[in-house]
């Protein structure tokens, strides 16, 4: 039985492209799916907070002459976009999931109400948190945060497509080193670039364990979640 029994997911909506340069590759979402299905079927309880950025980012908007406002609500528009086409997923492969969206939808959505979450998930469902924050100027960083802690997550696993935290970037510095584990004073002390720092001061303020992975790793999050294998960067 694992030690960690509610845990919240941060996917990133690029890393739903796969290989792609936007949209949805199905065989990358798939792959997802059945991992974060095996978890559910051994008692853990799962929300995800998902990105829009294969569809459109907010920023990136801005070069296009699009208000930064505009942009970022456009942005959580395609985080609804992504949390929909989860579900879909999901309840193709035979288990139960809700959208709950900070950003009303109301034909695609539910409002996101965090004790309602947390019953539906004991329930063995999976909730799938879209529409960031629901404000703008806010990236997917800190809803991730904001939602493990308003579930009471026993942690939060942020998706990369590295094997954890390091000391430099290692797709530019092969010497850098991954750190195994770190208390946010030390990630702080170092300027290591983990999340943006709202969403980094509100997980050391209220204690968020994080673990920092790379989900290209076949069966990483039962791995970290479920088995006894040191995956990731854990920093609390």
């Amino acid at each position: 039985m694992a030690s960690k029994s509610r845990i919240l997911i941060k996917l990133s909506g690029e890393y739903l492209a796969g290989n792609q340069k936007n949209g949805l590759h199905a065989e990358t979402v798939q792959r997802i799916i059945k991992e974060i299905i095996t978890l559910v079927n051994n008692n853990i309880e799962v929300g995800i907070v998902v990105g829009g950025g294969n569809f459109f980012r907010g920023i990136t908007g801005l070069e296009e002459g699009i208000g930064r406002v505009d942009g970022d609500y456009m942005g959580m528009l395609a985080t609804v976009m992504n949390a929909v086409a989860l579900k879909n997923f999901f309840k193709k492969n035979g288990q139960k999931a809700r959208v709950m969206s900070a950003l009303r939808v109301e034909k695609l959505t539910e409002a996101l109400y965090p004790v309602k979450a947390i019953e539906k998930m004991q329930q063995k469902e999976v909730i799938i948190f879209a529409g960031g924050t629901g404000n703008p100027f806010f990236t997917t960083d800190t809803a991730g945060v904001l939602r493990a802690i308003e579930i009471k997550a026993d942690m939060m696993l942020k998706a990369t497509r590295v094997d954890g935290v390091y000391s430099d970037d290692p797709e530019k510095n092969p010497k850098a080193t991954q750190y195994d584990t770190l208390t946010y004073d030390e990630a702080l002390q170092k300027g290591l670039k983990i999340m943006d720092g709202t969403a980094f001061a509100l997980a050391k303020e209220n204690g968020l364990q994080i673990v920092v992975f790379n989900l290209n790793r076949p069966n990483a999050l039962v791995d970290i979640v479920l088995g006894e294998k040191k995956i990731g960067t854990r920093i609390k």
